[in-house]
């Protein structure tokens, strides 16, 4: 296999989905199933002049007619194919109906892609919106209608000639991101294969990647959710990571760590397969050598490595696994022979995932490195004391309190910049912490502060009376 594009299961659960049979069997298609052995009254709605004799005659015959018989009255007359459908979604206000009519809808388009053109074109002569009705659906409180238009929707955009229009498109992305992160969302799965068929496409990467989509896709992952949306949402960063100037900046939201944890707790091989695809993406699509080496050494240091060794220990059968498990091992292992003391601080302290690595307890370490946490201004030392903020966990509390304390011990100037930056409060609040570690390290870490500061009050005084010889407390 040349790439993760060639991956051969890759989009087995796509295509799935696109053929119609969705597996595992998502809340949508169960629904499903129990709307289309309903039988809507028809000849109630034209008795109670809620639908046209016109519209009456067409949906009673369309709606028993074979897929043979479908397929002649569309070709005869499909404008009043797609009139006939936008007046009972905007005409029809009972959801059981509106469900099934989205439902036939949906089946339609499903028999035959090409159908989708038939509403792009009465849309294009009529110079009207395609998507207006299928939008205003989506504030339904009705569930199953909601998610049935969505559905629609993605399979307008997906299977037209012409792609959605740019400001339609951000709707569309912004919605379908805040819906994988509705609590609890027992459609979930529906909205992730939305968001999958959606991504094939690289525009929409591009605009989905605009609106903020990676980071609504990670905080899900990080939350914990089941095998089958890990995969959904997986592919969805595999398909973005297939463009290469995305590929490029992708490390920035911490997709390398949540990657490397569900690699590490996948069950299932297929969630397995899409995770080393995207490592491999994230390898191999890259333009730049030095995000390439980034996206290495984060890998590195989230211990994808081990990961990939327990695999190969598998002995798997599966041709893509073993291809991309061979890559990004070979891949990884030349980045080590290269990897500096300094490039392996960076990528932990980006990770945010602190650990006790040796380069911490290295005075030689911080002899030769504690100036380059000024780097892109002071952008280590910031994320450090971001991590006292927001960490819960008493060993990235403890490192980052202790690695504070060795920048202010090595830098001359280090205690006033974390000042500054608020650093010193920071870890002053931590000296009462209830785990033992956290208290030391916070405690030792202000000592170094205060200390260093002694020197310099000492350096002061020292340049204010020449003569007097040195500082009695330095001595």
């Amino acid at each position: 296999m040349a790439s993760g594009e060639a991956a051969s299961h890759v989009i087995e659960d796509l295509e799935r989905f696109n053929k119609g049979g969705q597996i595992p069997t998502s809340k949508l298609q169960e629904h499903a199933e129990v709307v289309r052995k309903n039988n809507v009254n028809w000849k109630s709605y034209l008795q109670g002049q809620m639908i046209s004799e016109e519209v009456y005659k067409f949906i009673s015959a369309f709606d028993k007619a074979s897929a043979e018989a479908r397929e002649t009255m569309l070709k005869e007359n499909p404008n009043q194919f797609v009139v006939v459908f936008r007046m009972l979604m905007e005409g029809i206000s009972r959801d059981q109906t509106l469900q099934y009519v989205l439902t036939l809808l949906d089946d339609v388009l499903q028999e035959d892609k090409s159908r989708v053109e038939i509403f792009k074109e009465f849309a294009r002569k009529k110079k009207e919106s395609v998507w207006q009705p299928f939008f205003h659906l989506l504030d339904r409180d009705d569930k199953f209608i909601v998610y049935q238009a969505s559905r629609i929707i993605a399979k307008i955009a997906c299977w037209s000639k012409d792609q959605m229009e740019r400001k339609n498109l951000q709707s569309y992305l912004v919605w379908l991101k805040d819906q994988i992160k509705v609590p609890n969302n027992e459609y979930l799965l529906s909205a992730g294969r939305c968001l999958q068929m959606m991504l094939r496409i690289d525009y929409y990467r591009l605009v989905f990647v605009e609106v903020d989509g990676i980071s609504a896709i990670i905080s899900v992952l990080a939350g914990g959710c089941s095998f089958q949306v890990q995969y959904q949402l997986v592919f969805c960063l595999w398909c973005i990571s297939m463009n290469s100037d995305l590929a490029n900046r992708m490390n920035k939201g911490n997709i390398i760590p949540t990657l490397a944890d569900v690699l590490s707790d996948a069950i299932k091989e297929k969630v397995t397969r899409i995770v080393l695809a995207t490592f491999r993406n994230l390898l191999e699509k890259v333009t730049e050598e030095l995000v390439k080496q980034e996206h290495a050494v984060a890998m590195v240091q989230c211990k994808v490595l081990k990961h990939l060794e327990l695999q190969e220990g598998r002995h798997i059968q599966d041709e893509d696994i073993v291809a991309d498990l061979k890559f990004v091992t070979e891949t990884l292992h030349d980045s080590i022979k290269h990897l500096s003391s300094l490039d392996e601080y960076v990528s932990e302290v980006k990770s945010g995932r602190l650990e006790w690595s040796p380069v911490h307890r290295s005075d030689r370490f911080w002899h030769e490195n504690a100036a380059h946490l000024n780097d892109h201004n002071y952008e280590l030392l910031k994320m450090l004391i971001k991590l006292l903020e927001t960490s819960k966990d008493p060993l990235i509390l403890s490192v980052a309190a202790h690695d504070i304390g060795e920048y202010v011990r090595y830098y001359p100037r280090g205690k006033n910049i974390v000042e500054q930056l608020g650093g010193k409060q920071m870890v002053m609040q931590f000296m009462m912490h209830s785990d033992p570690n956290v208290k030391y390290e916070a405690l030792i870490a202000v000592q170094k502060i205060m200390v260093h500061n002694w020197e310099y009050l000492g350096k002061a005084q020292d340049a204010k009376q020449p003569g007097f010889g040195p500082n009695p407390i330095k001595a």
